[in-house]
C-alpha cells in the first residue's frame, strides 16, 4: 500500500512539473474533455435530479411536521453543494471514466505501445498522463455546478407536489437563495477539484502498473475504481474538517 502511494505521489509530481508542456497537448485535453463531459453528462443529470428528489422526500414531512417545511430548500440546497454532488460526481466519474483511463493506458502497457512512445523519444506523461488528468480536474467541477443544480431543481418539484410538505416554488427557492451563499457551492468545487486529482492519478498508476495481458488489464480496472472511490470517502472525510475549519 505504501508503495502504491509513493509512486501515486511521484506520478502526481512529475505530472505537476510537466505543467508547461500543456500548451503542445491542448488538443488531447479538448478530446479529453469532450469525452467526459458527453458521456457522463446524462447520467449525472439523473443522479442529481433523484437525490435531490430523495433528499425532499426524506426530509421534507419531516420539517414539515415541526412547523419547518420553509427551510426545506436551505437543508437540500446545503446538502447537495457540500456533500452529495461533490461526492456522488466523484463516485460517477470513479466508475465510468477513471475505469475508462486505466483499461486504455493499461492495455497500452501491456502490448507495449508505451515502450514504443519511449522508444520514438515521447513521454508517457507528457503524452497520456498530463491531459488525462487536466481535463478531469476541469470537468468534474464543471459537473458538479450541473449536479448541484439539477438537483436544487430535483428537490423543489418534490417539495411542491408532495402533500405532506406543501410548498411553492417561490418558497422553496426563496428558502435556498437564504440559506446558501457562494462559499458554500465553493467548498463543493474544493473538494470536487481534489476528487478530480484522486481519479486521473489512482486510474494512470494503475494503468501504467498493468501486466499479465487482458486479466491484467481488468485487475487494473477494478483497482482503479476500489482504490479511487476509498480514497475519495476518506478524503472528503479531512477536505470537510479542514474546510469547516477554514470557514469559522
Amino acid at each position: 500500500m505504501f508503495q502504491n502511494v509513493g509512486e501515486m505521489i511521484t506520478l502526481l509530481w512529475r505530472t505537476l512539473r510537466s505543467l508547461s508542456q500543456t500548451p503542445r497537448q491542448y488538443r488531447k485535453v479538448l478530446d479529453q474533455l469532450f469525452e467526459i463531459g458527453n458521456a457522463s453528462l446524462l447520467m449525472a443529470c439523473m443522479l442529481s435530479l433523484f437525490i435531490g428528489g430523495v433528499l425532499s422526500l426524506q426530509i421534507g414531512p419531516v420539517l414539515a411536521e415541526r412547523g419547518l417545511s420553509s427551510f426545506i430548500g436551505q437543508v437540500v440546497g446545503l446538502s447537495m453543494c457540500k456533500e452529495l454532488a461533490p461526492v456522488m460526481m466523484a463516485v460517477l466519474i470513479a466508475g465510468r471514466i477513471g475505469s475508462s483511463m486505466a483499461a486504455e493506458i493499461g492495455s497500452m502497457e501491456v502490448y507495449q505501445e508505451i515502450d514504443a512512445l519511449r522508444t520514438m523519444n515521447i513521454n508517457p506523461i507528457h503524452y497520456l498522463v498530463l491531459p488525462r488528468l487536466l481535463a478531469i480536474s476541469v470537468a468534474l467541477p464543471l459537473l458538479v455546478i450541473f449536479s448541484v443544480l439539477v438537483g436544487w431543481m430535483g428537490g423543489a418539484l418534490v417539495a411542491v407536489f408532495n402533500y405532506q410538505v406543501a410548498i411553492s416554488f417561490d418558497g422553496y427557492f426563496s428558502s435556498l437563495r437564504d440559506g446558501i451563499d457562494m462559499l458554500d457551492l465553493l467548498n463543493g468545487l474544493i473538494k470536487s477539484f481534489a476528487f478530480a486529482v484522486v481519479i486521473g492519478v489512482v486510474s494512470c498508476h494503475q494503468g501504467l502498473q498493468t501486466i499479465g495481458g487482458p486479466r491484467g488489464i481488468g485487475r487494473s480496472v477494478t483497482k482503479a475504481v476500489v482504490n479511487s472511490i476509498v480514497m475519495i470517502l476518506v478524503l472528503d472525510y479531512f477536505l470537510t474538517r479542514l474546510l469547516i475549519h477554514l470557514n469559522r
